[in-house]
């Protein structure tokens, strides 16, 4: 019964003779077997023609559930990690594994107990209910109007209010992300530091799930655009890293020479980072950041001795990051950088 209902779930309809042939049973014991899924609480219709055939149809009540093996364990295990999905549902999660759990046989019960997760949930939850309405209005297609909270929210009045067009619902590093477009919102050109508004009306935005606070639906359908690149978490991948189009590489990329050995650098950059190790100790590391300063003060936090390869523009902005913090301490003296043939 569990391989008919797999079937039954994959497609709308399916003919009973197809059933039987699959199986390599009668049509009559393919009949029997849907009337004990019927039973067990799954509505299935029989539907009308030559062959006849069946279709699951949604039921008025959860029937009991039936898993395989692994999608028992799949199961519990997801429930078991749940919390550090960013979404606020750490207890029903804990009651829903509980329940599961209990049903479970023997053999998978020990499984699933052998791996004892210990999870760290994040300081920022989403409220199943917001994540529920925007996705409702994401796959609706709907126009969602929200508040939208700053960072450090002080007063009921510092709330924005938005009205956008909703396209995807991105999971990252353990938050929660609406990629949205923005009828309302100028667009910026692509300038490295410093980007520039256009007098074009209309761009893409990302706005934070835990910040938001969806107002009534709309009931106003947009028709979805494109996304730049087609890939909606690929889009916001290069957002987050300062590109205004899908590319996903960081538009500031240098390289430097650090008095360290690989596997003292190694914990602290990023994956896609290019690391050659010397033959005196030091390593060559050649990774990227959304600006010149900002590349300049990631190379400058490892503490050690280093020499700024190039470009131009990073060795320049080392020399300005220098001659600000110099500045902050009162001091007059010009900062020293080292420079690849000094």
């Amino acid at each position: 019964m569990l391989e008919l209902l797999s079937l039954l779930q994959l497609r709308r309809d399916w003919s009973g003779d197809v059933l039987a042939e699959r199986f390599d049973v009668s049509p009559r014991t393919v009949r029997r077997d849907i009337e004990r899924l019927r039973d067990l609480g799954y509505s299935i219709e029989a539907l009308r023609g030559p062959a006849g055939g069946y279709r699951l149809s949604a039921g008025s009540h959860l029937p009991p559930l039936l898993f395989d093996d692994e999608q028992a364990v799949a199961v519990a295990l997801a429930l078991a990690v749940a919390p550090s999905s960013g979404a606020d549902i750490a207890e029903a999660a804990a009651r829903s594994l509980a329940t599961i759990r209990q049903v479970m046989p023997l053999r998978l019960r020990h499984r699933v107990d052998a791996v004892n997760v210990q999870v760290a949930s994040g300081n920022v939850t989403v409220d199943p209910a917001v994540l529920v309405a925007v996705s409702e209005a994401t796959s609706a297609h709907e126009i969602l109007r929200f508040d939208y909270a700053p960072v450090r929210e002080t007063a009921e009045t510092d709330r924005r209010s938005f009205r956008v067009e909703p396209h995807a619902v991105i999971a990252r590093d353990g938050r929660w992300y609406l990629l949205a477009w923005n009828a309302d919102a100028h667009a910026h050109t692509s300038i490295r530091d410093n980007p520039v508004p256009t007098e074009e009306i209309g761009d893409w935005r990302t706005y934070r799930i835990d910040r938001v606070r969806p107002g009534l639906p709309t009931r106003q359908r947009f028709a979805p655009r494109p996304i730049p690149g087609g890939d909606a978490v690929a889009f916001v991948a290069a957002r987050f890293r300062g590109s205004r189009d899908a590319n996903a590489a960081w538009p500031c990329v240098g390289t430097a020479v650090l008095d360290l050995p690989p596997h003292r650098v190694a914990p602290f950059v990023d994956p896609d980072a290019r690391m050659e190790e010397g033959g005196d100790g030091r390593t060559k590391l050649t990774t990227g950041s959304w600006s010149w300063r900002a590349l300049a003060a990631r190379f400058a936090g490892f503490d050690c001795e280093l020499q700024i390869v190039g470009p131009q523009l990073l060795q320049d902005a080392a020399v300005q990051l220098g001659r600000r913090l110099i500045t902050d301490r009162g001091l007059d003296a010009a900062p020293k950088v080292a420079r690849q043939g000094d």
